[in-house]
């Protein structure tokens, strides 16, 4: 598949340009309706560190992070549910050359990737109350989303949260699903933060505006139903990089205590490339795209690039933090050494593997059962943690 996000054909204007073009796009039904060869590989967990528990295919640690002995393990295979939609995908895009991202107002690519997401998750839970307002951000207001579960108490837990999308892309409706459901599953309120976005606005634009939003939340807890006592900061691949960098950042605020971290296969930008870096070119999340991303971010030689390129940070001192890594993703090794130095510090981390799924696929939740059950694990796991 040649396609940077491998997203829906789409066209306009009178020509095809694969993920990009908005104006229509092939059904999703059709697509979706791809059927798999096999069953769901549902509840395919390695957990670490958060035990003892035992799953598929994966090995347990106990409590004080020492392994204990691994279970046989069989070598993963990308769940039914993803492969069909990927082969899917790739038939539509069968003799198209998407023009490199460069070549696309970033715009364009935005619209295509909230069409994309909003076409593989449209069944969230209705049951949320949500408000649109305006946080602190570094050089003046920006937009969140404050989202409220049924029968919610007055004062509940905290998620401050921070889409994905490689700092580029992603906004407040591509993951308006995901935020619904660790609202409604967790049953704590979640703010989600609209931060600016690269190109048009580079590093640390969009470190500043999650670090204000961070702040505005302690500091403006009382209006907003959190208990400043159970504030968590979390986030997906680039989020999670502003919720590790937003939890650093704040770790010797003594009026401000984060209480834990949700990093959800979290971009770390380690200074050396890993191994699954290397290897993987995609699903979804290509070299190409990758290559934009930082090209676009502009943190590479910034003073202040310690703050997005997490590999060398120090992690003493830090919250508790569950770190989600997902087998087909080019970042699940920056995740499982990020999750490693977080144990080495003394952290409570418990790290989750989802061997069979890819990039994404918390807001991918149409696409399989899998995703559900992923879910209502994380969800458990922030609920706990802000009881």
């Amino acid at each position: 598949m040649t396609a940077p996000f491998g997203g829906f054909k789409m066209s306009g204007n009178g020509r095809e340009w694969g993920d990009f073009a908005f104006h229509e796009f092939l059904e999703v039904k059709a697509v979706m309706g791809y059927a798999p060869k096999q069953a769901a590989n549902r509840g395919c967990q390695l957990h670490e560190t958060h035990g003892p528990r035992r799953s598929a295919g994966g090995r347990f640690h106990d409590r004080a992070g020492k392994s204990a002995t691994p279970l046989v393990r069989k070598t993963p295979m990308m769940d039914p549910h993803f492969q069909a939609l990927l082969e899917a995908q790739a038939k539509a895009a069968e003799g198209q050359t998407p023009p490199p991202l460069d070549a696309l107002p970033p715009d364009m690519v935005r619209a295509g990737y909230r069409m994309q997401r909003q076409a593989t998750d449209q069944n969230p839970p209705k049951d949320v109350e949500t408000r649109d307002l305006k946080v602190a951000g570094a050089a003046g207001e920006i937009p969140a989303r404050l989202y409220t579960p049924a029968g919610a108490a007055a004062t509940t837990g905290g998620l401050v949260y921070f889409h994905g999308g490689g700092f580029v892309i992603g906004d407040l409706e591509s993951h308006d699903g995901h935020c619904r459901r660790l609202a409604a599953l967790a049953g704590v309120r979640v703010l989600s933060v609209d931060y600016r976005l690269a190109p048009e606005n580079p590093f640390p634009a969009s470190h500043d505006d999650a670090l204000a939003a961070t702040r505005w939340a302690f500091d403006h807890a009382a209006e907003i139903g959190f208990d400043p006592a159970r504030i968590a900061v979390g986030g997906d691949s680039a989020g999670g990089n502003l919720a590790a960098s937003v939890a650093s950042d704040l770790k010797a605020d003594p009026k401000r205590r984060i209480a834990f971290q949700l990093l959800l296969y979290p971009g770390i930008w380690p200074d050396e490339e890993t191994a699954s870096r290397k290897a993987l070119d995609g699903p979804l999340l290509t070299k190409q795209a990758i290559a934009w991303f930082d090209k676009c971010l502009a943190a590479m030689g910034h003073p202040q690039a310690h703050r997005a390129m997490l590999g060398k940070v120090d992690c003493a001192g830090l919250p508790p933090a569950l770190v989600v890594t997902a087998g087909f993703d080019p970042l699940k090794d920056e995740g499982r050494d990020h999750a490693e130095r977080l144990r080495a510090a003394g952290v409570v981390v418990e790290h989750v593997e989802y061997p069979s799924l890819i990039h994404d696929f918390y807001i991918m939740a149409d696409v399989s059962p899998a995703v559900g059950e992923a879910v209502k694990a994380t969800a458990a796991s922030l609920k706990a943690a802000l009881a």
